[in-house]
């Protein structure tokens, strides 16, 4: 179907669903898509090592959660209505104000524990996504991200 960016029915993949879905596999079984084949969505799920009460966030370290979020608004694909949400263990949940953030970092509107789900809505106010901070990235980061690059200023 036309600007359905779902990829490959389960049924024809060359490999098994839980090997298609691993990073490697995504890259055999996947097919690129390009912002245009892709709609507004309602609800992003981020990974996170850690998670505050008021809606900060850890990942890994390397910010690329924070970037997609920023790619995806800039293209119209999120916005203020769209919910953001993580999942963690009980113990990964942390006080209010004690997980540092930065411009970029984009808080989670809910917690989903095993135990409660912790709504951070009006412990972060308003999300406002401060766009892409170019000067914080290295070359090697937006080389390895094609569409990164090809949203550089200058590139268009």
């Amino acid at each position: 179907m036309a600007g359905d960016a779902g990829g490959p029915d389960p049924a024809h993949l060359s490999e098994p669903p839980r090997k298609a879905a691993s990073i490697s596999g995504a890259t055999r079984s996947g097919r690129r898509v390009t912002l245009t084949d892709l709609a507004p969505v309602d609800l992003v799920v981020m990974g996170s090592v850690a998670a505050a009460e008021d809606g900060a966030r850890l990942g890994k370290g390397g910010g690329f959660a924070d970037l997609e979020y920023a790619l995806a608004t800039a293209a119209g694909l999120i916005g203020p209505h769209t919910v953001s949400v993580t999942t963690v263990h009980e113990l990964q949940v942390r006080p209010a104000g004690s997980i540092p953030v930065t411009d970029h970092d984009v808080p989670v509107d809910f917690i989903v524990t095993p135990e409660r789900v912790i709504d951070c809505r009006s412990r972060h106010g308003p999300r406002a996504v401060a766009g892409i901070c170019w000067d914080d990235l290295t070359e090697e980061k937006i080389t390895a991200i094609p569409l990164l690059a090809a949203q550089r200023p200058g590139q268009r």
